[in-house]
């Protein structure tokens, strides 16, 4: 898939001891919003305690996207999980930082850093 093609993808892969990881490529918005949901739906549905959401192929990401996560986070929350953002680009690690939700998420530059804070 080429993200500057504007096309939306997101894999869903397990990484084991109850982690997902979700790798969201194009655009995040209010129209891809429901697939983005439903895959993280889907991973917390199979037992997934903690996810990453690796937005290093992510070229947008709006309001929408972000009450998604939100929602993951409430889902997590009773399982003592969480979501942890994966995310390079400055504009939407910047997002997170106006919103205040780099308070919420863990946001790491690289996904090993992402595998390191998750203990695997």
């Amino acid at each position: 898939m080429n993200a500057t093609e504007g096309t939306f993808e997101v894999i869903s892969s397990d990484l084991g001891k109850g982690v997902a990881r979700l790798r969201v490529a194009g655009e995040a918005d209010l129209w891809t919003a429901p697939e983005l949901k439903a895959a993280l739906a889907a991973a917390i549905d199979r037992g997934s305690r903690s996810v990453v959401v690796d937005l290093s192929e992510t070229t947008f990401l709006d309001s929408t996207a972000l009450g998604v996560l939100m929602g993951g986070v409430r889902r997590l929350k009773p399982k003592r999980g969480e979501i942890v953002i994966v995310c390079r680009d400055a504009n939407i690690r910047k997002i997170f930082e106006i919103t205040l939700l780099d308070r919420i998420f863990v946001i790491a530059a690289e996904m090993d850093e992402a595998l390191d804070h998750l203990g695997l």
